[in-house]
C-alpha cells in the first residue's frame, strides 16, 4: 500500500493498445495515456495509471487501438464541394476545362468556409486531427479551422493570374503577410507559402517566396513533378527540369513541402534526402487522375521524409487517411517490386509523425510522448473485419475502415466521442452541402 496522494489530471484515456509511434514498432498492451492542460503527460500500464493519477474524465476503451491524430499533409478542403462534379479525366482536362471555371463562378468566402466545415466533420470521422491547406482565401480558412478547434497549415497561395483572392503579385503577397501576421502566434493554426505549381509561377514570384519563407521561417507547400507533361513542358520553357528549377532559385531544401512528386530520377530522390525536402505522398488523387506512381519506397530508403496527403475531393473522392495510407503502402509495394516496401509501421509513421515533420509540427503531434499535444484517436478493433487480432498496426493500415474511428481530441479537447461530433452539427452540414449542390449544377448546366 502507498499513502502517495495521486497526481490530478484531466482525461485518462485506457486502451488495449496504445501505438505511439516514437519509438518505432512498438506496440504497448493495456496502457493508459494521461493528459493535463490539452498535453501528454505520461503513458504507462492502466493498472499503474490508475494508482499514479485522479483524473477529471476516464475514457476507457480495451478493444481500441490508440494512435496519434492523423495529419493529412496535402488537401484542398473547399473543394469537399465539389466531390463527383468532373470525373475520369486527365489532369489539365480535369482542371482547365472544368474545375477553374466552377471555382471562377462559385468561390468567396462562404464557399471556402462552408466546404471546410464539410471536410472537418468528414475528417473527425475518419481521425484525421491536423491537415496542411492549400486554397485561396486563407483568412476564411484560418478562421474556420479555428472556429472548430481543428490543428492546421494554412497555405497563402500564389499563382502567376487574378483569382477571387487576389488580382496581381503585389496582392497575392500583401495579403500573404496580412494573414501570416494575425495567426503567427496561434496555437493551432500557422502558415505556410502556397505557390501552385511550377507551371503557374513565374521565377521572381518563387524568389519572393524563398525570400520572404526564409525571413518569416515558414514551409514552402508544392505541387511538384505532378505528371510527365509539366516535366516535358518545363524542359522546353526553361531547359530544365521543375525540380532543377527550383533548385536554382534556392527553394530545394528542409522548408519544402513537394506533394506528388511522381516523376524523380535517382540524383532528383538524393537531392531530396540532402537537403531535408520532405515529400507528400498522394496515391489516390494520383491514381485516379493517371499522374503517374510516387517512388516512396525509394524517397523513404533515400532517408526522405515521407507524409500522406488525399489531396481534394474533386479529385480523390474523399478525405479518408485510412484508406489513403493503405494505397500509399500497397502501391509502394508494387512500384518497388518489394513486398517489404513501406511496411505497416513505416506507413503509419508517414500518416502521423511524417505529416507533422513536413509542416513544421513535429514538435507538438505526430507521436504519443510526454510533452506533446494530446491530438489521439481511438480506433475500435473488435469489429469482425479486423478480427482476429495477430497485428495490432498491420490491422491499422491493411484492414481498418474510418468507420472504426470511435473517438477523437485535438489538444486534449474531445472532437469526436463513440461516433458522435462532439461541436458539429450533422445534419445542418448536409443541409447546407445539398444546397451547394444544387447551386453548382445550375452553373453547369446553363
Amino acid at each position: 500500500m502507498s499513502d502517495r496522494t495521486p497526481d490530478a489530471c484531466d482525461l485518462l484515456i485506457e486502451a488495449g493498445f496504445v501505438v505511439p509511434v516514437v519509438p518505432h514498432g512498438v506496440v504497448l498492451e493495456d496502457h493508459a495515456v494521461a493528459v493535463t492542460g490539452g498535453r501528454i503527460v505520461a503513458i504507462l500500464p492502466v493498472r499503474e495509471a490508475r494508482t499514479r493519477f485522479a483524473p477529471r474524465e476516464t475514457v476507457s476503451r480495451p478493444d481500441a487501438a490508440l494512435i496519434p491524430g492523423l495529419v493529412n499533409a496535402h488537401t484542398h478542403n473547399p473543394m469537399t464541394l465539389l466531390r463527383g462534379v468532373a470525373d475520369d479525366l486527365p489532369l489539365k482536362v480535369w482542371l482547365q476545362e472544368h474545375i477553374w471555371p466552377i471555382e471562377g463562378a462559385v468561390i468567396g468566402p462562404d464557399f471556402v468556409a462552408d466546404g471546410i466545415t464539410l471536410a472537418i466533420a468528414e475528417m473527425l470521422r475518419g481521425g484525421t486531427t491536423c491537415v496542411n491547406e492549400n486554397y485561396f482565401f486563407p483568412d476564411v480558412q484560418a478562421a474556420t479551422y479555428k472556429r472548430y478547434g481543428f490543428r492546421a497549415r494554412v497555405g497563402l497561395p500564389v499563382i502567376d493570374f487574378p483569382t477571387a483572392w487576389a488580382t496581381s503579385d503585389d496582392e497575392y503577397f500583401e495579403k500573404a503577410g496580412e494573414v501570416h501576421d494575425q495567426w503567427r502566434d496561434d496555437a493551432l493554426i500557422a502558415t505556410a507559402f502556397a505557390p501552385h505549381a511550377p507551371y503557374t509561377v513565374n521565377d521572381a514570384n518563387f524568389e519572393r517566396v524563398r525570400m520572404l519563407s526564409d525571413q518569416l521561417d515558414v514551409p514552402v507547400h508544392l505541387h511538384l513533378h505532378e505528371t510527365a507533361q509539366e516535366v516535358e513542358q518545363s524542359i522546353e520553357k526553361h531547359g530544365q527540369r521543375p525540380i532543377a528549377r527550383l533548385d536554382r532559385l534556392g527553394l530545394v531544401n528542409d522548408r519544402l513541402i513537394a506533394i506528388h512528386m511522381t516523376q524523380l530520377t535517382d540524383a532528383e530522390i538524393h537531392l531530396c534526402a540532402e537537403r531535408g525536402v520532405s515529400v507528400v505522398h498522394c496515391p489516390e488523387s494520383n491514381l485516379k487522375l493517371a499522374s503517374g506512381f510516387c517512388p516512396a519506397c525509394a524517397l523513404e530508403r533515400a532517408g526522405v521524409n515521407m507524409a500522406v496527403g488525399t489531396d481534394g475531393c474533386a479529385s480523390n473522392n474523399d478525405l479518408d487517411m485510412f484508406s489513403e495510407t493503405r494505397t500509399a503502402a500497397l502501391l509502394a509495394k508494387a512500384v518497388a517490386q518489394d513486398a517489404a516496401a513501406l511496411d505497416a509501421f513505416s506507413a503509419l509513421r508517414a500518416a502521423t509523425l511524417g505529416g507533422a515533420k513536413a509542416i513544421g509540427f513535429d514538435d507538438r503531434i505526430g507521436s504519443i510522448e510526454p510533452g506533446k499535444e494530446a491530438d489521439l484517436v481511438c480506433v475500435d478493433l473488435s469489429a469482425l473485419e479486423t478480427q482476429p487480432l495477430h497485428h495490432v498496426v498491420s490491422q491499422l493500415i491493411y484492414a481498418t475502415g474510418r468507420q472504426q474511428v470511435s473517438d477523437v481530441w485535438i489538444a486534449g479537447r474531445p472532437k469526436l466521442l463513440q461516433r458522435t461530433l462532439v461541436d458539429i452539427d450533422i445534419d445542418g452540414v448536409i443541409a447546407n452541402a445539398r444546397q451547394w449542390r444544387e447551386r453548382i449544377a445550375g452553373i453547369r448546366l446553363s
